[in-house]
């Protein structure tokens, strides 16, 4: 790294340079997962005592789920575009992401967003409104995003508005 940073060619092979370049992202990943633990924990203890309230369902991967409301539309299949009106917040309250405040719907194909979105959404028909709690491994991971830090569970009011472009 130091050579390519002074223009230098390196002195590794292409093996070695592989090697090199698997070795600093295991310790990178490595560093991430030490640093998520303690969310994990606190995710484990909330994901528990949530799915004891009233009106929870528990899926096979562990996405936790409660409606709202029951529409009467279309469920999405992973393949199809969805608007959906939504607010995202940490299991402290924080909230991290809102199309309300934005004052937006949200567009997007449902195959392209975190698994618990995918998973959560194709139980919802069109017109819905559900909570989503989604585990740190349905969402961002160790790795976390934007204003989530690494092994955050997520929870999700989602309105699903319209299925289809």
């Amino acid at each position: 790294f130091e050579d390519a940073l002074k223009g230098k060619e390196s002195a590794l092979s292409p093996e070695d340079t592989q090697k090199a370049m698997m070795a600093l992202r295991m310790g990178m990943q490595a560093k991430l997962a030490k640093a998520a633990e303690p969310n994990r924990l606190k995710g484990a203890e909330f994901l528990e005592a949530n799915k004891a309230k009233a009106g929870v369902k528990v899926t096979e991967s562990g996405l936790q789920y409660r409606v709202i409301k029951q529409g009467s539309g279309r469920r999405p299949k992973a393949t199809d575009t969805v608007t959906v009106q939504y607010s995202g917040k940490l299991i402290d309250g924080t909230e991290f992401d809102s199309t309300y405040a934005r004052k937006q719907p949200a567009k997007f194909p449902l195959n392209r967003v975190i698994k618990g979105w995918t998973e959560g959404l194709q139980l919802m028909p069109a017109g819905s409104k559900y909570e989503l709690v989604i585990p740190s491994e349905l969402g961002y991971g160790d790795m976390g995003s934007q204003g989530i830090p690494g092994g955050s569970v997520l929870i999700f009011e989602i309105e699903l508005v319209k299925v289809g472009s």
